[in-house]
Parts: structure tokens; sequence; C-alpha cells
């Protein structure tokens, strides 16, 4: 009986230690689990907010380079536009000088004496000639046709609206200096009209450039925001995926030692399942055993007692 007891101890105490054993594996093995779905969940998440931060820089590349293309379309057409209403004044000016020539002398402007070059003065000083100098331009007025285009718009811009009405000092008759005068007060008044329209345009010029500085300056900064924003969730990303595959190797390890455990509980099983369950039975017939033997032996005892005693009376009576 002492060795069954020894046994049953022995056996109770592995059963003990094994299962729990394979508890503290199978929580372990939760905990990988529960481990590796958030990191898996979190990785996810980052892969898609990185994916959504690289379009948002595509995107916002795209619409600098727009903004850009238009900014160059706008500045252009605003110099063309410089250009050519600055010309037009000349024509104008041009004009109204040619006027002032004829029917106000007074304000007429002559044009500036032809600067002589060295070969110039030497042709003179030996008594030749200076070749005739040719304007370029529109009827030799150095102004080129864009210019007058330019005028014309202005010109019938003006003719579409109604005409003021007649001074009143305005008679029947008409000298040809007051005719004059209404024409330079016409070129007058479409030189105001081009002056606006380039005090305009510089202000609208002025304001489209400070947008797109402002727009691009925003751009910068937005960019360089999401691109550290990248590098801070792919270095992150980087991490999680190692500690996953970190997780995983635990997880595959803490699964064979719990598979090695549980045949370890069944070898322990195979070994002391029949002691434990017929231990009771097999300790009661082993006390039944020894009751039986004590029983015998007092028996047999007694029985030599009774065989003594009737010996020694056959022995006085003889």
């Amino acid at each position: 009986q002492e060795a069954d007891d020894e046994k049953k101890a022995y056996c109770e105490a592995e059963f003990d230690k094994a299962e729990d054993k394979m508890k503290e594996l199978e929580l372990s093995l939760k905990d990988s689990n529960t481990a590796i779905d958030k990191m898996t969940g979190d990785i996810e998440k980052l892969t898609t907010e990185i994916a959504e931060l690289e379009a948002g820089i595509k995107a916002l590349d795209k619409s600098v380079a727009e903004a850009t293309e238009n900014r160059k379309k706008e500045n252009a057409e605003y110099k063309d536009l410089m250009a050519s209403d600055g010309t037009a004044k000349e024509v104008l000016a041009w004009a109204k000088n040619r006027l002032n020539k004829f029917y106000n002398p007074k304000l007429y402007v002559p044009p500036p004496e032809a600067q002589m070059t060295e070969e110039d003065r030497v042709s003179v000083s030996m008594g030749g000639t200076l070749a005739p100098t040719v304007a370029g331009g529109i009827a030799g007025t150095g102004i080129g046709a864009a210019a007058f285009v330019q005028v014309r718009a202005h010109s019938q811009m003006r003719d579409s609206e109604a005409p003021p009405p007649p001074p009143e000092t305005f008679g029947p008759y008409t000298k040809k200096s007051q005719e004059s005068a209404g024409v330079t007060e016409m070129i007058d008044l479409l030189v105001k009209d081009l002056d606006k329209e380039m005090q305009e345009a510089e202000v609208v010029e002025k304001n489209a450039q400070a947008d797109y500085e402002k727009m691009t300056e925003d751009a910068s900064v937005k960019r360089t925001e999401d691109s550290k924003l990248i590098t801070e969730k792919s270095s992150a990303k980087a991490s999680s995926e190692e500690e996953l595959e970190d997780e995983k190797d635990k997880k595959t390890d803490t699964t064979k030692t719990l598979m090695e455990a549980g045949k370890y509980l069944q070898s322990v099983h195979g070994e002391c399942d029949w002691l434990v369950q017929n231990f009771d039975a097999r300790k009661e017939a082993r006390a039944g055993e020894s009751e039986a033997l004590t029983n015998a032996k007092a028996v047999l005892s007694g029985a030599d007692y009774s065989l003594l005693q009737t010996r020694h009376v056959a022995r006085a009576s003889g």
C-alpha cells in the first residue's frame, strides 16, 4: 500500500504540474493571437494612411503645377496687354502731336535730331550728305500694327457709347482749330481709357501673383508636413511588422511547447490512470486482506491453545 500511496502522490503532482503548464501556455497563446490581431490591424491602418498621404501629395503637386501653368498664362496675357496698351498710347501721343503741328504749333514737340556717327561727321565734313532716316512701322511712325489695332478697339468701344451733347459754345459753324480740339479731346479720352485698363490689369496681376505665392507657400508647408508624417508612419509600420513577425515566431514556439505538454500529460495519464481509478478499491482490498489475515492468525492461535488444554487433561487422567 505504501508504494501505491507514493505513486498516487507522484501522479497527482504531475497532473497538477502538467495542467498548470498547459493553462499557462494556452493563456500565452491567447495573448499572442490578441497581439497579432491588433498589430495586423495597426499595420493595415498605417498602410491606408500612408497611401492617402501619398495620394494627397500627388494631388497637391498636380494642383501646384496647374496653378503655375495658369499663372504663367495670365502673366503672359498681362504683359501682352501692357505692351499693346503702352504702344497704343504711343500711337495716340504721336497722332496728337501731329495735330498740334498744324493746329497748335506751340504744343508741337519735334522729333529729336538724329545723332551722327563718326563716319557721318567725316562724310558731311567732306561735303557729303546724310542718307534720310526712314522710320519703321505703319506710315513711317515707327509704331507697330498691334498698336493701331488696340487704338481701333478702344475707338470702337467709344463709338458704341452714346455721344455726349455738344458744348453750348458750339455753333453751326466751326473752325479747323475747333475740330482739331474735338479730336484731341477724343484722343485724351482714349488715353485715359488705356490708363484705366492698365491700372486695373496691374491690380489684377498683383493680386493674382499674391494669391499664387500664398497658395504655393501653403502647399509647400502642407507637403513638408505630410512627407514628415509619411516618414513617421512608415517607420512605425516597419517596427510593427517586425514585432508582428516576432510575435508569430513566439506563437509558433508556444504552440509546439503546448503540444509537447499535451503529449506529456497523456503519458502521465497512461501511467497513472489505472492506479488512480483503482486506488480506493485496491486499498480496501488490501485492508480486507490484512483483517482476514489477522483474524486467521487469531483463530489459529485459539485452536492451538484448545489443543494443548485437551492433551493436558488426558495425561492427568491416565
